[in-house]
C-alpha cells in the first residue's frame, strides 16, 4: 500500500521522489520535509558541498490547502550545485561541450563505479558515479519526513544517534528522553557524551589531515509501535527483515543488527530471550528486558525497536587508492571527487527516513484505510481488541 520512487544525478538538475499510499487528510508542509533535509546536511565531517547546497523539498502534488488529497505525492529537491555543472550533466548532446568534458576511467576501489561501467556497457565513470552517490538519500529523507508526520499521528517516534566512529565508542544504552535527545540534536556528532564527541572530533580532524575517511555504527529507535507490525507468514513480510533491507540500501551501509544482534551468539539461549508478563491494571502483555530488540517472529512485539547499522567509510578519499585504467588498463591512483570525511551521523538521519518508510508500508498493509480519519479507527478498534486479550 506504500511505495516510493527515487530518479535524479548528483550533479544533474535535482532529485525527484513519487510517495504513493499516505493516506488523505494528512496535515503537511513543505517546511516539515525541510526541516528533516536540514538534519541531514549537518554534522562534522561532511564535505564542502553541503555549504553549497540548501536542501528545499518543492512539493508538486499530492497536497491541497495544507492536507494531502491520497493521490501520488511528488516532490523535487533542485540541486544548487547544478549550475556549476550544466556543461557536463547536459541532457541533450548538443549541449555537451565535448572539450571541457573529462571522461574518467580510473574505478575508485570501494565503489560502484567498476561493476556498474561493467554491467552497463559505459565508457565513463561519471555515468555511475552521479547516481550511486549518496546525494540520492535526499530525496529519501524527504518523503520519510512524510511518513514521520503520518506515524506521530499515531504517538509512534523514531530517533537515532551515533554509537560510534571509528574506534570510539558513545556512551552504551540510553532513553529517547527529551533531554537526552536534545543533547543528541545539539551534538554535531549526534553522540550523548561530550568526552566521546570529543575524541571523535580529533579522529575526524587526522583522518582529513591524512586524507582518509572514517565510518561508525548508528542506532535507530522506534517507540510505541503496537503488537502485530509484519508478519511471519511469508519471508518478504518479515518487519526484521524489511527494516535490515531498508537500512543496507543506504550507501555504505554494511551490516545491521536488532536488539542484540551479533552479541546474542554469544550467550545461552536464557540469557538471551526475554521473558513475559501480564500487567492486570491495564490488560497488557509486557518484559522487563528488551535483548530482541522489539521483534518477534517477523513481529513487532510491543517494545520498543532498536536498530543498528555499521557503515564503512568514504569510498572516496583524498589520498586515492590503487586502481586500474578502464582504457590503458594500466595501474594509476583511483579518480578522486569531493566527499565527507565521516558521513555517519547524516547517515542516521537518512536511517531514520527509510525505518520511518518501511514502518508506515507495514502500518498502512495492518490497517488500510482511505482517509487519515478511517486508519485512526480501524487503528483504535485494534488497540481495544488487543487490550481485550
Amino acid at each position: 500500500m506504500l511505495r516510493y520512487l527515487t530518479a535524479g544525478e548528483s550533479h544533474g538538475k535535482g532529485l525527484m521522489v513519487i510517495l504513493e499510499g499516505i493516506p488523505a487528510g494528512l496535515s503537511l508542509s513543505s517546511k516539515e520535509i525541510d526541516r528533516e533535509l536540514k538534519r541531514r546536511q549537518v554534522g562534522y565531517g561532511r564535505s564542502p558541498r553541503m555549504q553549497i547546497e540548501k536542501d528545499e523539498a518543492e512539493i508538486l502534488s499530492g497536497i491541497r490547502g495544507g492536507k494531502t488529497l491520497g493521490s501520488p505525492i511528488a516532490l523535487m529537491i533542485k540541486n544548487l550545485d547544478w549550475k556549476n555543472w550544466q556543461k557536463m550533466m547536459a541532457v541533450e548532446d548538443s549541449d555537451m561541450n565535448s572539450e571541457s568534458i573529462q571522461i574518467l576511467t580510473r574505478p575508485r576501489p570501494g565503489h560502484a563505479d567498476l561493476a556498474g561501467v561493467i554491467k552497463y556497457n559505459l565508457d565513463d565513470v561519471r555515468d555511475v558515479l552521479e547516481r550511486a552517490s549518496a546525494r540520492e538519500t535526499a530525496a529519501r529523507v524527504a518523503v520519510g519526513a512524510i511518513c514521520k508526520k503520518f506515524l506521530a499521528e499515531f504517538d509512534l517516534f523514531i530517533y537515532s544517534r551515533v554509537v560510534q566512529i571509528g574506534t570510539v565508542k558513545d556512551t552504551p544504552g540510553w532513553e529517547p528522553t527529551a533531554d537526552n535527545y536534545q543533547l543528541i540534536e545539539n551534538s554535531p556528532l549526534r553522540c550523548l557524551s561530550k568526552a566521546a564527541e570529543e575524541e571523535i572530533v580529533a579522529l575526524i580532524d587526522l583522518s582529513a589531515k591524512e586524507g582518509d575517511s572514517l565510518g561508525g555504527v548508528f542506532e535507530i529507535m522506534v517507540i510505541n509501535l503496537p503488537v502485530g507490525l509484519g508478519s511471519y507468514i511469508q519471508w518478504d513480510l518479515k518487519l526484521d527483515a524489511r527494516l535490515a533491507r531498508a537500512l543496507m540500501s543506504i550507501q555504505a551501509i554494511v551490516g545491521v543488527e536488532i536488539g542484540l544482534g551479533f552479541a546474542a551468539a554469544e550467550r545461552f539461549g536464557s540469557q538471551v530471550q526475554d521473558e513475559i508478563f501480564y500487567e492486570e491494571t491495564n490488560h497488557q502483555f509486557y518484559r522487563k528486558t528488551n535483548r530482541a530488540g522489539g521483534i518477534e517472529g517477523g513481529m513487532s512485539n510491543g517494545e520498543p525497536i532498536v536498530l543498528r547499522a555499521a557503515m564503512k567509510p568514504i569510498s572516496t578519499i583524498a589520498q586515492p587508492l590503487k586502481s586500474v585504467d578502464l582504457v590503458s588498463k594500466k595501474e594509476v591512483k583511483a579518480i578522486k571527487e569531493r566527499a565527507d570525511v565521516c558521513a555517519v551521523p547524516a547517515a542516521s538521519i537518512i536511517g531514520e527516513a527509510v525505518v520511518a518508510l518501511e514502518i508506515t508500508a507495514a502500518f498502512r498493509e495492518k490497517f488500510g484505510g482511505d482517509s487519515l480519519e478511517e486508519v485512526k479507527k480501524n487503528y483504535l478498534n485494534y488497540m481495544d481488541y488487543v487490550k481485550g486479550k
